[in-house]
């Protein structure tokens, strides 16, 4: 194919790490990365980003869209544009909290047929699994879902009931006989026997709130997780871990051979229990924002590679469901457009590189759900970017969000990495602040 763009940069993040280069591309397709001061071939636009770095779009598996039934909360045409304004070109649709929830393939192109003009970048989506569902998971599996979701403890929403033991051994034995490699279960991990047994307390501390669900409670249902997976060869991703205390259990079964992934937070990872102040309900999560101490060691499981990825868990809300009672506060953080300075300004101070956040929040999401043609900056893969000014500041204003409802935990933080433009398959579909018209595509697993 005849080049069409060639996007130059001194600081291009591609898997053999960071180099100047021109990247090639044509059809929206990535045609070849070549030397910085290459030709560039007769036809082709040039579009030279100085020192500024070029990096592959982000894959967010992890983003609650509520669209239909809540579109209040959210939608595809707001959550899309907040993603490409965090320099995310990729993201994966949860089934719950929209009307109806993706937990039949009905329900599936329901969603998708709201979403399919909405989109400003691409979406693939996620199905259900509930306790009376189990013979939708193969048609579902069938059209197109990268995995399915669970809870096992409630989930906040009266039509997406949490499994019990027995309910989650017979979703994970019908999810792991689907095809040659079997399909994902993806789980949100907290015991609901440990809840119950916590503390029940409410009001605007949040320190009482942090008691309602205590680090055991994750602990216990990995546990209980990881030996059914085993069992029944089965293959599982944890949810938004935010326990330290499980890493042991988690880097045990992955010795073992487990087929087990896990994934945790920007809120988790930038944010601390210790700073939370009372009432301040935009701070809520299940499971919650711990201490200081816990989050040094999640950064050294990602460092190690205990903790493979990271997603925001976008679970908005209107303003009014945020009130000061942290028993009664809807529980959602929401990071779309966030998450990349937010990881990028604490992960520098930690040590780590760009080349490390591309690595946990596009490389591995992406293969996390298959997405082969996205997370990577090389020949083949799609013309997915983001443009990032590693070291231009901002201060967040929640007017400036481009989420349904501007509420964030990010209120007022100096965040380092400005994203200066956003391309998906070579078009740029965000620069200074613009948007294009939604070009996004809806995805399906293996297509």
């Amino acid at each position: 194919m005849d080049v069409e763009l060639v996007l130059r940069s001194t600081r291009v993040i591609t898997p053999e790490g960071t180099r100047a280069a021109s990247v090639a591309v044509s059809g929206g397709k990535i045609t070849a990365v070549l030397a910085h001061d290459a030709d560039v071939p007769d036809g082709a636009r040039l579009e030279d980003f100085g020192d500024d770095v070029l990096l592959p779009g982000l894959v967010d598996t992890h983003v609650h869209v509520n669209d239909p039934g809540r579109t209040e909360w959210e939608g595809f045409w707001t959550a899309t544009r907040a993603a490409a304004a965090g320099g995310i070109t990729t993201l994966v649709d949860m089934p719950l909290n929209s009307l109806p929830p993706t937990t039949t393939a009905d329900n599936l192109r329901t969603k998708q047929d709201v979403a399919r003009t909405k989109a400003h970048i691409d979406v693939g989506f996620w199905g259900g699994a509930l306790p009376d569902n189990v013979r939708d998971l193969k048609p579902l599996h069938d059209a197109g879902v990268y995995g399915f979701k669970c809870f096992l403890s409630p989930s906040g929403v009266d039509e997406f009931p949490h499994l019990n033991q027995d309910q989650l051994a017979a979703s994970m034995a019908e999810i792991a006989g689907l095809g040659a490699d079997g399909g994902l279960l993806i789980v949100h991990a907290e015991d609901p026997h440990e809840l119950d047994a916590a503390p029940h307390k409410s009001g605007p501390k949040y320190t009482d709130y942090l008691d309602t669900r205590p680090r055991v409670s994750e602990d216990v249902a990995i546990e209980g997780l990881i030996a059914q997976a085993k069992r029944l060869g089965a293959r599982i991703h944890v949810l938004h871990l935010s326990s330290s205390d499980a890493l042991p259990l988690i880097a045990a079964a992955k010795r073992e051979g487990v087929k087990l992934t896990v994934e945790t937070c920007p809120h988790y990872l930038t944010l601390t229990a210790e700073e939370v102040p009372d009432g301040a309900s935009e701070f809520k999560c299940c499971p919650p924002i711990r201490e200081a101490a816990n989050q040094d060691l999640l950064w050294a499981a990602l460092a190690d590679g205990t903790i493979d990825c990271i997603v925001t868990d976008h679970s908005p809300s209107t303003a009014d469901l945020k009130t000061d009672d942290f028993a009664t506060a809807w529980g959602g953080i929401s990071g779309l457009q966030l998450s990349l300075p937010a990881i990028w300004t604490e992960a520098r101070k930690r040590g780590h590189s760009l080349e490390d956040v591309v690595r946990w929040m596009s490389t591995r999401t992406s293969e996390l759900v298959g997405l082969d043609q996205k997370g990577a900056i090389e020949a083949g893969r799609d013309a997915d970017f983001a443009v990032l000014a590693p070291d231009e500041t901002f201060t967040v204003d929640p007017a400036e969000l481009q989420h349904r409802n501007r509420v964030t935990a990010y209120a007022g933080k100096t965040l380092s990495g400005v994203v200066k433009s956003t391309w998906l398959r070579g078009e740029r579909i965000l620069h200074g602040g613009e948007f294009s018209e939604p070009a996004g595509r809806l995805l399906e697993r293996n297509n």
